[in-house]
C-alpha cells in the first residue's frame, strides 16, 4: 500500500519578488495615509509649493512646528516621491506634478482628499467585518463618523473642474434651459457640492438637493447659508419618494449605492417634464471583471466593499449594484425602469456620465 504525498508548489523566486515588491509599494502608500492627511490639514504642502525649496529647519521657522517631527514628515513624503528632495542642498520642493495632485485644491488631480477616504474606510472595518460574517448591510449613517465629509471632499475637484464645463453641455438642451430657468433635482446631494455648484452657475434656475442623510443635508445647507445661494434649498428625502416635476434630474455617484434604484429610477421618470432628461454620473467602469484589473477599478472595487454594498444591503430590496457595475448592467437598469434611450454623454479617467431620457 503506497501513501501519497502532497508536494508544495515549487516557488517561482521572480514572481514572489514582484509580488513582494508591489505588496511592500501598497504598504507604503496605506502607513502614508495620516502623513498625508496631516500634510493638508497643517498646510504642508501649500507652503512647500509656495515657498520651497527649504529645509526641515526653514519649514520649521515659516510654520511654527517642530521641526524634529517635519524632518521625520518630510523624508517619508520625499520616500514617496510624494515630494521632491536634494542630496546635495538637504533641502525639499515640489515638482509642479507633485503640486497638482497635493497642493492645488483647484486640480482636477487633486487626490490629496482620497487619502481621508482611505481614513474612513479603515474605521469602518469593525462594523463591515462583522456584516461579512451576518450578510447583512450597514446604514450610511452607521459608518464611520469622518465618512460622508471624506466622500465630499473626494467627489469636489471633480465636480468642480467638470459639471458645468464639461458635463452639463453634454446632454442635449441642458445649459440652455438652466440659462433661461429650470427646475433640477440633484438626488443623493450629500453635503451639496454638485448641488451648489449648478445653482451658481444657473442663477435664473432653481437646484433642490434631496438627500436620505439627515447630518448630509444640515451640512448641505450650511454651505449655502455660507455661500448665500439663494436657488437652492435642500431636502430629506427618499429618491423613491422625490416630489415635483423637473427639467433636469442629476444623480452623482450614487446610483449603485441605493437599495433599490430601479425604484428609484422609475420615481425620476415620473417626475421629469416633457422634454426632461437625467445626468448619471458613475464610477468609470468596464462591464467585467478582467476590464476592471486597473489601478481605478482596484480603488472602486476596495471603496465599493467597505461602503457601498453596505449602504445599499442597509436599504429597502438592497440590490448592491456596487461601484463597478459597468455601463451595460446600468443601461439595461435604466432601461428597465421605463427610459427609451441611455448614452455615454461624457467621460473622465473615474467617471461615465449616462444621459436618460423618457
Amino acid at each position: 500500500m503506497t501513501t501519497a504525498t502532497t508536494q508544495a508548489p515549487a516557488i517561482n523566486e521572480a514572481s514572489l519578488h514582484a509580488l513582494v515588491g508591489g505588496i511592500l509599494q501598497d504598504l507604503g502608500g496605506a502607513f502614508s495615509v495620516p502623513l498625508v492627511q496631516i500634510g493638508e490639514n497643517l498646510g504642508l504642502y501649500k507652503t512647500l509649493h509656495e515657498q520651497g525649496p527649504m529645509s526641515a529647519a526653514m519649514m520649521a521657522s515659516m510654520t511654527g512646528l517642530s521641526e524634529r517631527y517635519l524632518r521625520e514628515w518630510l523624508a517619508a513624503q520625499a520616500a514617496s516621491k510624494y515630494i521632491a528632495y536634494d542630496a546635495e542642498t538637504g533641502q525639499f520642493s515640489m515638482t509642479p506634478e507633485q503640486a497638482f495632485v497635493f497642493a492645488n485644491p483647484g486640480s482636477p488631480f487633486y487626490l490629496a482628499p482620497a487619502f481621508g477616504s482611505a481614513a474612513a474606510f479603515q474605521q469602518n472595518q469593525e462594523v463591515v467585518e462583522q456584516a461579512f460574517r451576518s450578510g447583512e448591510g450597514v446604514a450610511w449613517g452607521d459608518q464611520s463618523r469622518c465618512l460622508s465629509c471624506a466622500v465630499a471632499r473626494f467627489f469636489r475637484p471633480g465636480y468642480e473642474n467638470h459639471l458645468t464645463q464639461q458635463w452639463l453641455p453634454a446632454i442635449e438642451g441642458a445649459v440652455g434651459t438652466l440659462e433661461r430657468g429650470g427646475e433640477v433635482a440633484d438626488v443623493g446631494c450629500g453635503h451639496g457640492v454638485s448641488t451648489l455648484l449648478m445653482a451658481q452657475a444657473f442663477p435664473n434656475s432653481r437646484v433642490h438637493g434631496f438627500d436620505f442623510h439627515e447630518k448630509s443635508i444640515e451640512e448641505a445647507r450650511k454651505h449655502a447659508a455660507d455661500h448665500r445661494t439663494p436657488n437652492v434649498d435642500f431636502h430629506i428625502q427618499e429618491a423613491k419618494e422625490l416630489p415635483g416635476q423637473y427639467d433636469l434630474v442629476t444623480m452623482f455617484d450614487c446610483l449603485h449605492d441605493m437599495g433599490d434604484p430601479a425604484g428609484a429610477l422609475r420615481t425620476i421618470r415620473a417626475a421629469l417634464k416633457p422634454g426632461g432628461a437625467v445626468m448619471i454620473v458613475e464610477p468609470m467602469a468596464g462591464d467585467t471583471l478582467a476590464e476592471n484589473m486597473n489601478p481605478v477599478g482596484r480603488m472602486y472595487y476596495s471603496a465599493s466593499t467597505m461602503v457601498c454594498v453596505p449602504t445599499s444591503l442597509a436599504q429597502e430590496t438592497g440590490a448592491a449594484l456596487g461601484a463597478q457595475a459597468g455601463e451595460k448592467r446600468l443601461r439595461e437598469l435604466i432601461l428597465s425602469a421605463g427610459f427609451t434611450s441611455v448614452r455615454r454623454a461624457a467621460e473622465t479617467p473615474f467617471n461615465m456620465i449616462l444621459e436618460a431620457r423618457a
